[in-house]
């Protein structure tokens, strides 16, 4: 048995930014964080756009970026959460700047701030189009200055240790030597990040498999909203490729345009704001469009805009295309929706606590009420920032005490029949069809009815093979993958049966 003050679960920005702040306030405490992969892979680090924040208070203000936030939930969002967050940002950003983040400059020295859909204003502070990237590194570096930080690379989370509606910690995997050991800690952090895994074509890391969501929901924590998954309007089309290939909305908010095959501008016909409609307008009208049509892509047009411009500002994307025989200079990037973001999650209060006494959630695997049916461009790393903070708060003001944890914690017994990696790979291909087919941008109750069946039955069979196999991290993430569809599938109908109507959000329920 391991044991912590502090169980940080996850090594994004929200987790890591967590451990250093508790680092400084107790250096006499320790904190151990583990990650199923690498320090680095995460979900931030794969954000391109930027974190907003009103910067410019001539042009821009804390009311109009809450207003933005509001209307892009659909009126969904906690109206207390975006105030609360949408304020506190100038002072994470300059945390992190601080920290060692570089962020683009103009030629006065002064931020360069984007802009991306749903924005009334120019507000996006961004490293050119790798700015999770930047940010991860930069907190990386400050967390491994401090010597009561211990980060266990390749360690990966099974289930929480509940007793009585109150978390111990975690049984974790070490990857590498199969041991299965119990984490206990005074209190336990989840920053898991997202699910796109769930659903193949993602922009998602092969690291977004749900595990916090899924660990939570069998621990009893509530959870909220996930119906509302988030599709990225614009990844680049390559034929046969699952792994999708972001193409960043600021893009569009530099001036590029959304076409059809034969070159119509389609977005003023399905709203007023055109290219800069909110993702999930853009998505759904990009899959109204290609049923018509029958096409699989559309095409967005760069042609028109300065290259020598365009190639500052997005490397990394004119980069890329160019590998696959894009020239954004004279030819169009076709581009197809995928899976981005998921707005739901574990429920917490305003200081990251969930249902379950001494377990916190932040960043994509939480749910705070600031995105409601649909998160505004840019405001996801500001979530984490600003929730990994007020945890910190908590946490800082928490009376110390000295935790007596429960007996006889060795839950997993070493079974030495192994599961069948082909197996694995089998089923979990399998649930990202099914996923794509009946849970995607648009679903009615049919076929999310059939989902839930054919979910279900997965569900029962890997139960079933537990009893009797070894247990691996492969076969762990599949698990945590059914029971994020379960829940996608079930909020799906309950959403669809108390509205009645349908209502705004990422995807379309008909």
């Amino acid at each position: 048995m391991k044991t912590s003050n502090y169980l940080i679960i996850g090594s994004g920005v929200a987790g890591l930014s967590l451990a250093i702040k508790l680092s400084e306030k107790f250096p006499d405490r320790n904190i151990t964080l583990v990650t199923k992969s690498n320090e680095e892979e995460s979900n931030t680090k794969y954000a391109q756009g930027g974190i907003a924040v009103v910067t410019n208070f001539f042009k821009d203000s804390f009311e109009k970026h809450i207003e933005d936030t509001l209307i892009c939930g659909g009126g969904l969002c906690d109206k207390e959460v975006v105030d609360m967050v949408v304020k506190n940002a100038p002072e994470r950003l300059n945390e992190l700047i601080q920290w060692g983040a570089a962020f683009d400059r103009n030629t006065q020295g002064n931020l360069h701030l984007g802009k991306e859909g749903g924005h009334s204003a120019h507000r996006i502070v961004h490293h050119k189009d790798q700015t999770g990237k930047e940010i991860e590194q930069a907190i990386l570096a400050q967390a491994k200055r401090k010597e009561n930080i211990c980060v266990l690379e390749y360690h990966f989370a099974l289930d929480l240790i509940v007793r009585n509606n109150r978390c111990y910690g975690a049984y974790v995997l070490n990857e590498k030597t199969e041991d299965i050991q119990p984490f206990v800690s005074d209190f336990t952090i989840l920053a898991t990040g997202g699910i796109g895994q769930v659903y193949g074509h993602t922009t998602n890391p092969p690291v977004a498999t749900g595990d916090g969501i899924a660990m939570g929901s069998r621990a009893g924590a509530f959870i909220r909203d996930m119906e509302f998954i988030q599709f990225h309007p614009t990844t680049l089309y390559e034929n046969g490729i699952t792994a999708a290939f972001l193409i960043s909305e600021a893009v569009r908010g530099f001036g590029a345009c959304l076409q059809t095959k034969s070159g119509e501008r389609f977005m003023l016909k399905y709203d007023a704001r055109g290219d800069l409609a909110p993702r999930d307008i853009v998505s759904q009208s990009i899959d109204m469009e290609l049923k018509k049509s029958g096409e699989p892509c559309v095409f967005m047009d760069c042609t028109h805009l300065d290259i020598k411009t365009f190639k500052h500002h997005f490397p990394m994307i004119y980069e890329r295309c160019k590998s696959v025989g894009i020239d954004a200079a004279k030819d169009k990037i076709p581009v197809v929706p995928a899976q981005h973001y998921v707005c739901g999650g574990i429920s917490v209060n305003i200081n990251g606590e969930t249902s379950v006494k001494h377990l916190f959630a932040c960043g994509e695997c939480s749910r705070t009420g600031l995105h409601g049916a649909n998160r505004l461009a840019s405001n996801s790393l500001l979530e984490a920032l600003v929730y990994s903070h007020r945890i910190y708060n908590y946490l800082a003001a928490a009376r110390s005490h000295q935790t007596k944890f429960p007996k006889n914690l060795s839950a997993y017994k070493i079974n030495t029949q192994h599961i069948s990696s082909d197996f694995i790979l089998k089923q979990k291909k399998e649930l990202q069809a099914l996923m794509l087919r009946y849970a995607g941008i648009v679903r009615n109750d049919d076929e999310l009815h059939h989902a839930k069946k054919n979910v279900v039955r997965l569900q029962k069979e890997l139960e079933h093979i537990a009893q009797t196999h070894n247990i691996t991290k492969e076969f762990f993430e599949l698990k945590n993958m059914t029971e994020t569809a379960r829940l996608i599938i079930e909020h799906s109908l309950q959403r669809k049966n108390s509205a009645g109507t349908f209502v705004k959000q990422a995807c379309l329920i008909q």
